[in-house]
């Protein structure tokens, strides 16, 4: 049998412990090996660039021998060159003048002319040694014959020198020749070093190397190189953290120990880690200081991904240890915690119960489960006795204990056969509680009846009186226009609509109501509603807009006393909440369902708050809004939806704060189908020129004309010279001729002179009759013209007026409509005075009327009146030109 490893707590915990252990090992073994990577390569560098700066500083030992044993003494045994010559910058301060300008030469102090010859030869032979070099060398030669000190420089030595007077040139050449002086006074040092260096302007590092060479009977003579370290140094190694100094480990390097003096050795000094190198054959050291910081930073840099998955191992590991240990390898635990907390809450079930109830195990006669009930009845009971009847009676009988009736129950259990199960409910208790259940109904249906019965009187007691007062101040107001008269009257009127809607939505909870359906004309109830809702809507300043997009002869089978009641209902509410702005009621028929309307009622009110709107579903639940001429009533919203959902409909609000509400309305109104005999429209063969600048308007009006059979015309359609038989607009200005002015404020219709009116486009019977008396009055006009026309048709057919009259009319009327294209104004008044002078000789009076007419609309510049006044010239001009060829 293979063997199990046991999954207890403590293995477990083992295991997540050493595979943590093995984890930090390995960690530590990767930190080591990067950091010792690390370390190497820094070593291996720092041995390269050793030997590199060995190999610099031999070179130029050498060069330091060429120079003094060639340079030097040959010049001091040579005659001078006659043509050198040197420019004095300043005082002890010279510049060699020479053609080669890869370096440039400074003699400081006096000196002769084998001097200068020197500083040539040197100068020249510098320029073949760093011709091909980018950084900054540097020589200086202090001369032991005159103690004169020579500079020679890759630097612009002359500009530096004459640019600035204490300028960084002559703070160098100081140092060093102080520097030059000390190593001659040193008899026992031949050649020194000075630390790593800083030049500023060219942002090189470097090091000097001063040479003495003694002669007998002068001064020691010093050459010095200043030898660059940039090109040398790896770009990966900052050149601030380089240092070279003495070692004072080790003596000066030989030959047999050159090869252990190249090695380098790292060493911790606090805070940094240091590289040195040993230079061979000198005693310097270049060392390579790497703060710590910096060495942990480049060592997390490198090991980033592999350090985050070995901290994710390690956080996961933990997790899971908790996990197992928690859920797994401790279940005793929980499950004795859950056991204890479902026997508490089964406890709590079984005494909260109204019964008794009794868990009784016969195979160990003890009681399992029971409460208070059960264990005041057990004493009393048989339970063995229980359970014959029991079964013969269903598992349902009746007991008496103690003179109280009680109904046990027995079931067995199924998972325990010996396990028997009794419920005991006490009978006279029961009846009790529903003999006091059916006594409060009782009383509480008599009080809903009593309630509904005191409203249906009070309301009937007073509608009477309230109407009374409502018809005298009616009276009231038509007599007197007292503003205190008005807001009385709405007060009064307010009070009745409130008693009404009490009645009626009593009648709704009564369920005494029921729709009375019957045929009636969908417009003749709008116009209604805009007119009993026109003085408020007038006194507000408010704008009514009632676009039906039915036929107005549409007749519909319905509720016309509901659907009322809930437009009026509604169109009141939304008056109080809107200040300013206008109310839109829209009546169209659905999508595919003639026989169900779509009505929407929008505002541009405040809007409706949150309680405001709990009144939908149940009334006076919040306040209301109110404004000077009353209160919105708080059981507005929850008649008009109870009586839309009696009629089969439905009622929805939406509304936002300071934008408005919309009410939307869907009501099943079924369609009367018309006959099929098609009769004449009261407008055939009637032309409406309609000029109306609100869109809405404009619509409304050509849709009653169309269903009216008249022909709608625009300006923009009409043809030139195209008559029309009314010009409807609701812009006073452009009034002219037989012409209807549109109002939303007019109450009806009324006549402002013998061809114009003016109307209310609400109200479609208004728009109708102030049509059919507009239609009425032209015709008998046209009657009496066309007996004036005959009277007045002698003079233009006698004598050779006829023949002046074709020749110069025809070509005005022409001009006319040239100009006015041309908006010419002045010419277009110069025309039309000389047309009117024809008219008036000729005795034409209609013509001249026409063109004082059209004068008066060139003063105001009306482009659209101008243009139909010309058009009803050329007209009238035509029709004489017709009579007169007859």
């Amino acid at each position: 049998m293979p063997y199990k490893f046991p999954l207890t707590s403590g293995n477990v915990t083992r295991f997540f412990v050493v595979f943590n252990l093995v984890l930090l090992l390995a960690l530590g073994f990767m930190v080591h090996n990067s950091v010792n990577a690390w370390l190497t390569s820094k070593r291996y560098a720092m041995t390269d660039l050793a030997r590199d700066v060995q190999k610099r500083i031999d070179a130029y030992r050498f060069a330091t021998w060429q120079i003094y044993e060639n340079l030097s003494t040959s010049a001091a045994g040579a005659a001078p060159s006659a043509n050198l010559q040197e420019t004095r910058l300043r005082p002890d301060v010279y510049y060699l003048e020479k053609t080669r300008r890869k370096t440039e030469a400074l003699i400081f102090g006096s000196h002769d002319s084998s001097t200068l010859d020197m500083t040539m030869r040197m100068s020249n032979y510098l320029d073949t040694l760093w011709g091909a070099e980018n950084p900054t060398w540097s020589m200086y030669f202090l001369n032991g014959q005159d103690n004169s000190l020579i500079m020679i420089s890759t630097l612009p030595l002359k500009d530096m020198a004459t640019r600035y007077k204490e300028s960084a040139i002559s703070s160098m050449v100081d140092g060093r020749r102080a520097e030059m002086l000390q190593q001659a006074n040193a008899l026992d040092e031949r050649e020194s070093f000075s630390a790593l260096r800083h030049l500023a302007f060219q942002n090189d590092h470097y090091f000097t190397l001063r040479t003495t060479f003694n002669q007998p009977g002068h001064l020691a003579t010093v050459v010095a190189f200043d030898l660059p370290v940039n090109d040398l140094i790896p770009q990966n190694m900052p050149l601030e953290n380089f240092q070279l100094r003495q070692d004072t480990t080790l003596p000066a390097a030989t030959a047999s120990d050159q090869q252990e003096s190249e090695n380098t050795h790292i060493s911790l000094v606090n805070p940094n880690v240091e590289i040195a190198a040993t230079l061979p054959s000198t005693s310097l050291q270049l060392v390579y200081r790497v703060p710590i910081s910096r060495l942990i930073i480049d060592t997390l840099h490198n090991l980033l991904w592999p350090l985050l998955i070995n901290l994710l191992l390690f956080l996961l590991s933990l997790g899971g240890m908790v996990l197992l240990r928690q859920q797994s390898l401790r279940p005793s635990e929980n499950q004795s915690a859950e056991l204890d907390s479902l026997r508490v809450l089964n406890e709590e079930i079984v005494a909260s119960l109204p019964v008794g109830l009794l868990v009784y195990d016969f195979a160990s006669n003890r009681t399992l489960l029971s409460n208070k009930i059960a264990e005041h009845l057990l004493p009393h009971l048989n339970l063995q006795k229980i359970i014959n009847m029991s079964d013969q009676h269903q598992g349902v009988l009746q007991a008496t204990i103690n003179n109280e009736v009680y109904e046990i129950r027995h079931a067995r259990s199924v998972l325990s056969p010996h396990t028997q199960l009794f419920m005991m409910r006490d009978q006279d208790r029961e009846l009790l509680v529903n003999k006091k259940l059916q006594k409060a109904q009782q009383v509480l249906d008599r009080n809903h009846q009593m309630r509904q019965q005191l409203l249906h009187n009070l309301g009937h007691a007073l509608n009477q009186p309230l109407e009374k007062i409502v018809s005298q101040l009616v009276q009231l107001s038509q007599r007197d226009s007292d503003e205190t008269v008005l807001d009385v009257l709405d007060e009064s009127q307010g009070l009745a609509r409130l008693v009404d809607d009490i009645v009626l939505l009593n009648r709704l909870e009564a369920h005494d109501w029921s729709p009375d359906a019957t045929v009636f004309s969908l417009q003749e109830l709008l116009d209604e509603i805009a007119l009993e809702s026109l003085p408020l809507m007038r006194r507000k300043g408010l704008a009514l807009v009632v676009n039906n997009h039915l036929p107005n002869d549409e007749m519909r089978f319905g509720d016309r006393r509901a659907l009322r009641k809930v437009l009026i209902t509604l169109m009141h509410y939304s008056l109080t909440t809107t200040r300013w702005g206008k109310i839109t009621l829209e009546v169209k028929a659905a999508d595919k369902q003639a026989d169900r309307l779509m009505i929407e009622l929008v505002d541009t009110g405040a809007g409706l708050t949150v309680d405001e709107l709990a009144n939908v579903d149940f009334p006076f639940l919040g306040d209301t809004r109110q404004d000077r001429y009353g209160q919105a009533s708080g059981m507005a919203f929850f008649l008009c939806k109870q009586l839309c959902k009696q009629m089969g409909g439905s009622l929805d609000i939406v509304a936002k704060a300071d934008i408005g509400t919309r009410y939307n309305m869907q009501l099943p109104l079924v369609l009367e189908q018309k006959t099929e005999e098609e009769e004449e429209k009261i407008l055939d063969g009637v032309t409406a020129l309609v000029e109306i600048a609100v869109e809405d308007v404009h619509k409304i009006v050509c849709r009653h004309l169309e269903n009216w059979g008249a022909r709608c015309l625009t300006p923009d359609e009409r043809i030139s010279g195209q008559d029309h038989d009314v010009l409807i607009t609701d812009d006073p200005t452009k009034l002219s001729g037989w012409s209807l002015l549109l109002a939303g404020d007019e109450p009806g219709h009324h006549a402002l002179n013998d061809q114009q009116y003016r109307v209310n486009f609400n109200l479609s019977n208004a728009l109708l009759d102030a049509l059919l008396a507009l239609i009425e009055k032209q015709l008998s006009h046209d009657v009496m013209e066309d007996d004036a026309e005959e009277e007045a048709a002698t003079p233009l057919m006698s004598g050779g007026y006829f023949q002046l009259f074709t020749e110069t009319v025809p070509v005005d009327v022409k001009r006319l409509y040239t100009e006015s294209a041309e908006k010419d104004y002045a010419s277009l008044a110069q025309t039309a005075h000389r047309l009117k002078g024809v008219f008036a000789m000729l005795n034409l009076t209609p013509g001249k009327q026409l063109c004082e007419e059209l004068e008066h609309h060139i003063k105001a510049c009306d482009d659209s009146n101008i243009k139909n006044t010309t058009s009803d010239i050329d007209a009238y001009v035509n029709q004489l030109l017709q009579q007169g060829n007859q």
